[in-house]
């Protein structure tokens, strides 16, 4: 299948990544995936919340936001809106609960560790986006934060990353972009590892039911996508 931007069913849109965007983060990625743009930031907070308080360990938490003028229309800033958007609570809560399955927190001690997500152009998969960017902006605090003395070894378990897979016209498709995405039959993302072993599913069939065979397809087509991400990253 020929997409609208031209790839193939099985490739996944172009990675670019800005190291160090923000000087004063642990670690941070500017992440471009296609036409959708993620700032990711990492900071170490020295405090935890207070179920946490004298346990030795420590806590890790994400927000995720999008800004203003990240989509065709522009949207209303949530700090001046009487509650944060369901959308965003919900993709922060994803990115929090994502990566304190493979943050070792005892290394960290009383400490927290914020991410920050802030996409600045959608154009489908920010939430996909955000974990990859996330990803790699840890392994940069990571190095950081060794070479400083503050930690004594690494914190992250294993690297992890999301790719979406759905059914658009009929076709199985990898990356959706948000013209295909807000049209899709069917759309998944998939949360893996490196070693393409499962985190989190989320998704839904927008039309029909999906079938168990159909969603083993996407499975194996999400996995094939985690190693494209992978191979995409380089980070210095």
């Amino acid at each position: 299948m020929q997409r609208v931007d031209g790839r193939l069913s099985n490739i996944i849109r172009p990675i670019s990544l800005t190291p160090n965007f923000i000087s004063y983060a642990a670690g941070s990625i500017l992440i471009e995936l296609g036409n959708t743009k993620v700032l990711c930031a990492v900071s170490l907070i020295p405090s935890v919340p207070p179920f946490l308080k004298n346990k030795k360990t420590g806590w890790l938490t994400a927000e995720y936001a999008m800004l203003p003028a990240a989509t065709h229309n522009r949207m209303q800033r949530e700090s001046t809106s009487s509650q944060r958007q369901g959308r965003a609570v919900e993709i922060s809560r994803l990115i929090g609960r994502v990566f304190r399955s493979v943050v070792d927190l005892n290394v960290i001690g009383e400490q927290t560790i914020a991410i920050d997500c802030d996409v600045l152009q959608a154009d489908g998969g920010t939430r996909t986006a955000a974990i990859i960017g996330t990803n790699c902006a840890l392994l940069l605090a990571q190095k950081k934060l060794l070479e400083a003395g503050l930690i004594k070894s690494n914190f992250l378990k294993t690297e992890i990353c999301a790719i979406s897979a759905g059914i658009f016209a009929g076709d199985l498709i990898l990356d959706l972009n948000y013209e295909e995405d807000s049209k899709a039959e069917v759309d998944f993302n998939f949360v893996l590892t490196k070693a393409g072993d499962l985190i989190e599913v989320q998704g839904t069939a927008e039309q029909t039911p999906v079938s168990w065979a159909t969603f083993e397809k996407l499975r194996v087509l999400a996995q094939a996508g985690v190693t494209q991400v992978f191979d995409s990253l380089k980070i210095t």
